[in-house]
């Protein structure tokens, strides 16, 4: 990724994520609705006089009254204003940005070069937060200012520095406009002023020294924690671990994937022929790719069951499974039920998928999804995985393990998980992890087969914890993985499949396919 001063190109790709739209007029939602400030003031009652709307110090004139008018809105200010929304949002109250983008989205109002905007500056400040506060610290003279004020110029930082068709007055100008909707008038003119030195300084940064400080400087450089751009480097070489922090997916659509047990892939492929959305068939079983889809979620075929959207890393992990028809699955961590769906229909509505979260609110979106397909071999059930059932001991055919994991393989769509991970999460992940394979390999029979996946690319959590497994329990073994899953990505198998953004162009995941012996 080319730099100028340390700053990343603004001219570089950035992958569409919920709620982003591209810049070709993709969308991928609508939005909630909006309504401007202000306020219409009402004409002001007379005095003793009886006339409306005269000022008490002219009552005998009985010329036109005038109104009060509204200041008018500086420009951009609506976009400004719900980028802001989330940002804080994520920031102060620990909101997920897709999920609060796309509420925030939901019917806004919004023409779509607005909802573009929005999307663009919520995901590229959250991309970037370390590398702005950093630049930030450089032209304030206080590092504890208050997180709204914070926030509003990591906006216009971002505005600044990172987007090339915003003019830079018009950053600082609704900048400080926010401070005055936020409640903080006075200090208006404290946002004005770091903005502007900016401004003036941008070309003057100074950043981490790349041959004294070479981890600080491209954690900067990357806006990545420290500590998380040490365990990458540590893990791939400095190398691998710069293209895996600097990789931008451009544009990647969606994905999607017919039910199977509605439609086979030639008349999946007839149905996306009738829409007006293009599309691409990929190299994974079922799977196409599509773009210029506007609110995908209100299609009748969508709604009507006829097709799913679905990475085709999550395909990959089910395909692993290899699920044939009459058996009993259990999948350990189902919610919200996309993996639980797939294996029950590669199972051709036969035999029983048991679909396990702890949580009830997550439970009823396993449902929603079996309903909306009309796949009646589910079951959804309200569990914890940690704890063993002794009903359950060598009674299934096989069980998938998605476990709960860091999220760092889908940073490219989600950037603002880099700020909540820690080591200490790793830690208490990689704990819970090795828990629950513990627990939920009892369920194997003797033949039967186990798949433990992640969201993640660290190997602590990925192909360490299946290695000392596999120590704990020699009476699993690690298998090759099923021929439907293209060599393009088994070629990469170590101990168990690790797909990379950068490398493979899917969300990163790992995967291995484990049988206990008979």
């Amino acid at each position: 990724m080319e730099k100028k001063n340390g700053m990343p190109d603004k001219n570089q790709n950035q992958q569409r994520r919920p709620g982003q739209t591209s810049g070709r007029g993709f969308e991928r939602r609508a939005g909630q609705n909006g309504t401007k400030g202000g306020f219409r003031g009402t004409p002001q009652k007379g005095g003793k006089s009886g006339f409306r709307g005269v000022p008490a110090g002219n009552r005998n004139s009985r010329g036109p009254v005038k109104k009060p008018t509204e200041k008018p809105e500086v420009e951009g200010m609506p976009s400004r204003r719900l980028a802001l929304r989330v940002i804080r949002q994520v920031t102060e109250q620990g909101a997920y940005a897709s999920l609060a983008l796309d509420t925030a989205l939901n019917n806004c109002g919004l023409i779509t070069a607005d909802r573009r905007l929005v999307s663009r500056l919520v995901y590229d400040t959250m991309d970037h937060l370390i590398y702005l506060d950093w630049v930030l610290g450089q032209v304030m003279a206080r590092e504890d200012t208050d997180i709204k004020l914070r926030n509003i110029l990591r906006l216009g930082a971002c505005q600044i520095l990172l987007e090339d068709r915003i003019p830079e007055s018009a950053a600082t100008n609704t900048s400080v406009q926010l401070c005055v909707e936020l409640g903080m008038e006075g200090l208006k003119g404290v946002c004005n002023g770091i903005l502007r030195n900016l401004v003036r300084k941008k070309d003057e940064l100074v950043f981490p020294d790349s041959e004294t400080e070479p981890d600080k400087a491209a954690s900067i450089r990357y806006s990545l924690p420290e500590w998380l751009w040490i365990r990458l480097r540590e893990s791939y070489g400095a190398e691998e671990a710069e293209a895996i922090a600097s990789f931008r997916m451009e544009d990647a659509g969606w994905t999607l994937r017919p039910n199977l047990t509605k439609l086979g892939d030639a008349e999946f492929e007839a149905l996306l022929d009738k829409k007006v959305w293009e599309k691409e068939k990929l190299d994974v079983p079922h799977a196409w790719r599509i773009r210029g889809a506007l609110d995908i979620g209100r299609d009748a075929d969508f709604t009507g069951g006829f097709y799913s959207i679905m990475s085709p890393s999550s395909m990959m992990v089910c395909q692993a499974l290899d699920a044939k028809r009459g058996q009993q699955i259990l999948d350990c961590c189902a919610a919200p039920g996309g993996k639980t769906c797939y294996i029950a229909e590669m199972m051709a509505g036969t035999g029983r998928v048991q679909a396990w979260d702890i949580h009830d609110h997550r439970v009823a979106l396993i449902e929603a999804q079996a309903r909306r397909l009309g796949l009646e071999n589910i079951r959804p059930m309200i569990r914890d995985a940690t704890k063993r059932r002794e009903d359950l001991v060598q009674g299934m055919d096989a069980v998938l393990l998605d476990a709960p994991c860091s999220g760092l393989g889908v940073l490219a769509e989600k950037p603002d998980i880099k700020l909540r991970v820690s080591e200490a999460s790793v830690q208490e992940l990689t704990e819970l992890q090795a828990k629950l394979l513990d627990t939920v390999c009892e369920y194997v029979r003797p033949g039967g087969i186990l798949v433990y996946s992640t969201c993640s690319i660290l190997p602590e959590e990925d192909e360490e914890q299946v290695t000392a497994f596999l120590q704990r329990h020699p009476e699993f073994e690690a298998q090759e993985l099923p021929a439907t899953i293209p060599e393009k990505y088994r070629k990469h198998r170590k101990n168990g499949l690790q797909l990379l953004t950068y490398r493979d162009g899917v969300e990163g995941f790992y995967l291995c396919r484990m049988k206990r012996k008979d």
